[in-house]
């Protein structure tokens, strides 16, 4: 069954994260948000791993036979994930202070290793992005020795240089012995806070080595996870998620009310957990939507809070997590009403053929629609929830990839001025919907694994282009030509055009 063609705005979704990955190192235009030092949930760690995630998703679900478009973004979204302005933050939290942690700030020390201890909230990032490039694409780039390492010097301060040397195998084994002597009830954030929500990332983590390696770790934490959680409740008393625990006291907290506690929790744990997670959603979701004009939805605003006297200035991210939320328990009419209030109220902006909606700090307009949105929704969750498809974290998860996929007919290499709506396996052939966009050079795509691989047949409507027999290609167009073992077509045409490889008998 052909599973369609992608949309102008998923495809300009895809455009923008290709988009912010290509922007120079320490380049974070478009990427701030409200908070200070990287410290609240629309930090770059944040941004950029969901849309490693968003990407792995549209892979997975819409352009399986792709991997040429997906792949290079990926790697330079993790190239970011591992620069310095993304972890330094944790040399000053990991010394604690906080609200939660400041009786045991007299115990801590300044830590600059950001995945030694505690900070599940980005060594899970970093390692379950990194294991899904590996398992998506069946490299081994994350397992090479320091493929996986964090380093920065400074000529005006800290003396040496700081450099912390992992690879997905090391980081893997670490946060699971974390997680081990932490009687699995999870690895802390910030030191002192074990949340729900961080520990999720950890355990896709656990479950894409599983899937590389043939083990069974993910399965093993997450027994050991539930038994853990048992004696304090995943649900309050108002049936919304647990927002975190004390490792020392053991205090829990809920989530006071928060959307964005909810969605994230919910969109993240339906991946092992699915029965749960479905059967809370509909009470739970209710307590967040107001209705808009013309049948849209929306989150409202939270007010300001204070915190020990002072005013918490920070991104939620509530809208875009609802909508994360709604797009993995399959809730169309919800995603729909929350995407169409976006386009109406959150000014939609194409930039390059990138498809966002630019940071706006006023929480509503004169009619009390909201018009509060942040680089973490605008940016990334807005367009996650468009690439997912029902229950997409739950299928990565569950049903994985046979070997044969990775043998077969695909897009191994995509050239930046291509659009790829289509590109699919339906019985052995391979369908491909490509389009030049704008006035680039880099307009070539590889047909891979044909070459060398049976008789094939390459028509574009109706048209026969090209034949191969084994290593021999007849081709009745100059823009297609055989390079080795692979297939380099350039693609001319402004109107998208459907290429299909047929196997021939």
């Amino acid at each position: 069954m052909s599973r369609g063609v992608l949309d102008s705005k998923q495809l300009g979704h895809i455009r923008h994260f290709d988009n912010l990955s290509r922007q120079a190192s320490n380049d974070w235009s478009f990427m701030g948000g409200k908070g200070v030092s990287q410290d609240d949930f629309g930090g770059y760690r944040f941004q950029l791993s969901y849309m490693v995630y968003a990407l792995a998703l549209a892979h997975r679900h819409r352009l399986p036979a792709a991997p040429g478009l997906f792949q290079p973004t990926m790697q330079r979204l993790i190239g970011k994930l591992l620069e310095p302005e993304v972890w330094l933050y944790w040399r000053d939290v990991s010394r604690g202070g906080s609200v939660y942690n400041a009786h045991l700030a007299d115990k801590m020390s300044e830590e600059f290793d950001p995945v030694v201890r505690d900070n599940i909230m980005y060594s899970a990032y970093v390692q379950s992005t990194a294991l899904m490039h590996d398992y998506l694409f069946a490299s081994d780039r994350y397992a090479q020795p320091g493929s996986l390492t964090f380093r920065h010097w400074s000529f005006f301060w800290g003396g040496e240089e700081r450099k912390f040397e992992y690879d997905r195998e090391t980081l893997n084994d670490h946060l699971y012995w974390q997680l081990v002597r932490n009687g699995y009830i999870g690895v802390a954030c910030e030191p002192n806070c074990i949340f729900q929500i961080c520990n999720q990332p950890a355990i896709l983590g656990f479950r894409l080595h599983d899937l590389i390696t043939g083990g069974s770790r993910a399965e093993e934490v997450v027994a050991g996870y539930e038994q853990a959680w048992s004696e304090f409740g995943r649900l309050d008393d108002s049936g919304h998620y647990n927002m975190l625990v004390t490792e020392d006291s053991k205090t829990v907290f809920d989530n006071a009310g928060m959307a964005w506690a909810d969605a994230w929790c919910g969109a993240l744990m339906n991946m092992w957990n699915r029965e749960f997670v479905h059967s809370h959603y509909p009470q739970q979701v209710q307590d967040f939507l107001a209705v808009g004009p013309q049948g849209t939805l929306f989150v409202p605003s939270r007010p300001i809070r204070e915190v020990m006297g002072q005013e918490v200035v920070s991104d939620t991210c509530d809208f875009g997590w609802v909508a994360a939320w709604a797009s993995e328990m399959g809730d169309t009419a919800t995603l729909n009403g929350l995407l169409g209030h976006a386009d109406t109220f959150m000014e939609p902006t194409v930039l390059r053929g990138g498809l966002y909606y630019p940071r706006n700090d006023t929480l509503h307009d004169q009619s009390g629609n909201r018009t509060e949105i942040e680089p973490m929704s605008g940016n990334v969750l807005l367009g996650y929830a468009r690439l997912n498809v029902p229950d997409g974290l739950w299928k990565l998860y569950n049903e994985p990839w046979e070997r044969s996929h990775f043998d077969a007919p695909a897009l191994t290499v995509v050239g930046r001025d291509v659009e790829v709506s289509q590109a699919e396996v339906v019985d052995g052939a391979l369908i491909t919907r490509l389009r030049k966009i704008g006035n680039g050079a880099d307009r070539m795509v590889t047909f891979g694994r044909i070459l060398g691989r049976g008789r094939w047949k390459l028509t574009c409507r109706g048209d026969e282009l090209a034949r191969v027999d084994g290593m021999s290609l007849t081709s009745a167009t100059e823009r297609l030509h055989a390079n080795g073992t692979d297939l380099v077509m350039e693609i001319v045409g402004d109107e998208a055009e459907t290429f299909v490889w047929e196997p021939q008998s």
